[in-house]
């Protein structure tokens, strides 16, 4: 997704159960099984760049936001890595699976990634247990920006979008996810308890952040070297 990274972009939602579910993208590959995720500490652990993390809205608010504020994430890495490299990475449709408690994987459904391409999420969490989620890129510049709406391109569960901004030592990675405006899991749960709205968005923010921080953390360790790719097995 493009440029304005906190307030222009969000990622993922859902179709079925919740949005702001994040299905990442892969290449054409299926799903990473569930035992091969990667502990976000083991992949952290002694490391002196981890990512910067924060709750974001779209509209300014002095109170706890609530959904109409357009309540997202932004996470940022620095790499050290060219950007080419990073794009590899993060236009991997499948890879944040690697990462992910939730995101499961996805799978292309148009043959060319270009902008209107759409590929098939699949997450999985407690609360709403497994759900799949039609998915549809808003921009493919290669080497600068990856982004997606989940659910409904005209009016998404959620946007989600990856930039990368070249630096001297390689690339600042920046993840971006804004929730809503359309309908969602999440929606339904805040229709359910609507006194509890503030504390549902919130929640849901926390935990997509947590997931985001451990995406863009395995990303950096792949790009540079300290990892090796998880193999996928029949």
């Amino acid at each position: 997704m493009p440029s304005n990274t906190a307030a222009q972009s969000a990622n993922t939602s859902s179709t079925k159960p919740p949005p702001g579910s994040a299905a990442t993208e892969p290449a054409l590959n299926p799903s990473p099984k569930q035992d091969q995720r990667r502990a976000c500490a083991e992949l952290t652990t002694m490391n002196a760049n981890p990512a910067r993390q924060r709750l974001t809205t779209q509209r300014p608010t002095d109170d706890e936001p609530v959904f109409a504020d357009g309540a997202g994430v932004t996470v940022e890495i620095d790499i050290n890595a060219s950007p080419e490299t990073v794009w590899t990475l993060v236009s991997d449709i499948n890879l944040p699976g690697q990462f992910s408690d939730e995101f499961q994987g996805a799978e292309w459904v148009s043959d060319t990634p270009e902008v209107g391409a759409v590929f098939t999420g699949r997450n999985k969490n407690k609360l709403m247990g497994e759900w799949e989620v039609p998915c549809t890129l808003t921009h493919h510049q290669i080497n600068e920006v990856f982004a997606w709406a989940s659910v409904s391109a005209e009016n998404p569960a959620a946007h989600w979008r990856f930039d990368l901004t070249p630096q001297d030592n390689g690339t600042l990675l920046t993840f971006t996810m804004i929730l809503g405006p359309g309908p969602s899991g999440l929606t339904m749960f805040i229709e359910k308890m609507p006194d509890k709205e503030a504390a549902i968005v919130h929640n849901r923010q926390t935990s997509q952040a947590a997931n985001m921080a451990c995406t863009v953390e395995g990303i950096r360790d792949l790009a540079e070297n300290k990892i090796t790719p998880t193999e996928e097995t029949p």
